[in-house]
């Protein structure tokens, strides 16, 4: 085990008091849950059962390949910058001890192979200025990198005993990591299932449009492992948001997340809630088929663990992915364990490309695809169609 993982892996609530906190009492609880969560996110009791759909998604052979493998280029744009390759490294932690240590290990990964990079939900630095730095790290890190902030959708309207953060604050949020955009997550059901969760939802879709109006930053909008409908893509584009992370089901359930902290506050609502609701979402797969209307640039999250998961999500119509787990415990190991697990991915996702006949990852979107099993029974019974895509024969008698 690296320091770094023993030092992540040590009882809650070490690293001294917080200096100058904005409300002492709430900055503490909420960095032992920020730990709690950071820990209980990289053990496998907490991966859906519920796959992403990746395994009834199909990319069609091109056995005369008209591309050299060494001419495949993965160059992407997103949000207004270049990157080497379609890969986020998706807003995992922050706001507790261990936190600055893991965040360098992934800052430095995001600028050496020029990738994006988001940030967990900064709240935490807001109720204590001295968790700042668990944050700033990441542009200390990645001067050059797209960095996505993030705040949760809840802190936009009031909730029990708050009031909703303020522009100012919001704006904070953004200078403290440097910040090229900010991510507004959507975690509803971790909300829910969470024994000190913030309940309130009614008003988020109007704060999120005056926050779009009024930050002076790209506003992104992510959903936190539950999935992604048409429906709502197009409302949130219609806000005037530039770019949706449909956060699929299929891989981190934060029901599961929130139910093993219950277990541990012997909160019985919540572990119960937990394991009813587990499974509950849209998959990845199904999320980026809907959302592929709404004319936006589109992050696939949840459960993308390879460079070809990574490249049936991109023909689905994905700018761009993002990973989270995997990396975070390649990250836990150190830089060259991170570098050998992007090396691998990329590589893939690069001979994909060859493997389809496509140079640019843009030319996935026009290669045919098949689709079936859950995954074509979810998008045919929501309308989501046509795709470019064609149903197995088994299916074609549904």
């Amino acid at each position: 085990m690296t320091a770094l993982a023993r030092t992540l892996a040590a009882p809650l609530g070490g690293g001294g008091a917080p200096r100058g906190p904005a409300d002492p009492a709430a900055g503490a609880t909420l960095r032992a849950r920020k730990a709690e969560h950071q820990r209980l996110a990289s053990s496998d009791a907490v991966q859906t059962r519920t796959g992403p759909g990746w395994s009834d998604v199909h990319l069609v052979h091109e056995a005369l390949p008209e591309v050299d493998l060494a001419a495949v280029s993965l160059a992407t744009e997103l949000l207004g910058h270049r990157l080497d390759a379609p890969l986020l490294i998706a807003g995992m932690t922050g706001g507790h001890d261990g936190a600055t240590a893991v965040n360098a290990v992934l800052a430095r990964a995001a600028e050496r192979h020029r990738l994006a990079i988001g940030l967990g939900s900064q709240r935490a630095a807001l109720l204590d200025p001295s968790l700042e730095p668990t944050y700033a790290v990441v542009r200390e890190q990645a001067p050059s990198a797209l960095v996505i902030g993030n705040i949760g959708a809840a802190q936009l309207i009031g909730q029990e005993g708050r009031d909703p953060l303020t522009l100012a604050q919001l704006r904070r949020v953004v200078e403290m990591a440097g910040a090229d955009a900010l991510a507004v997550h959507l975690n509803a059901l971790e909300e829910s299932v969470q024994p000190e969760g913030d309940r309130r939802a009614r008003g988020v879709a109007a704060a999120i449009a005056e926050l779009v109006e009024t930050l002076g930053v790209p506003v992104v909008v992510k959903e936190t492992g539950a999935g992604m409908s048409r429906a709502t893509a197009e409302r949130l584009a219609a806000l005037g948001v530039a770019a949706l992370d449909v956060g699929g089901l299929g891989g981190t359930s934060f029901a599961l997340v929130e139910r093993l902290r219950a277990q541990l506050q012997d909160d019985r609502r919540g572990i119960d809630l937990g394991e009813d609701l587990a499974e509950w979402g849209i998959p990845t797969a199904v999320s980026l088929a809907g959302a592929r209307t709404a004319g936006l640039p589109l992050i696939a999250t949840g459960g993308i663990r390879s460079g070809l998961d990574a490249a049936k999500a991109l023909a689905l119509g994905a700018t761009a992915v993002g990973v989270a787990r995997p990396l975070l415990l390649a990250a836990l190991e150190g830089d060259d364990v991170l570098d050998a697990w992007i090396g691998r991915f990329l590589e893939t996702l690069r001979t994909v490309l060859q493997l389809t006949g496509c140079a640019t990852v843009g030319e996935l979107r026009d290669r045919p695809l098949v689709v079936g099993g859950e995954t074509r029974a979810w998008i045919d019974d929501l309308g989501y169609g046509p795709l470019n895509t064609r149903a197995p024969a088994r299916e074609a008698a549904r």
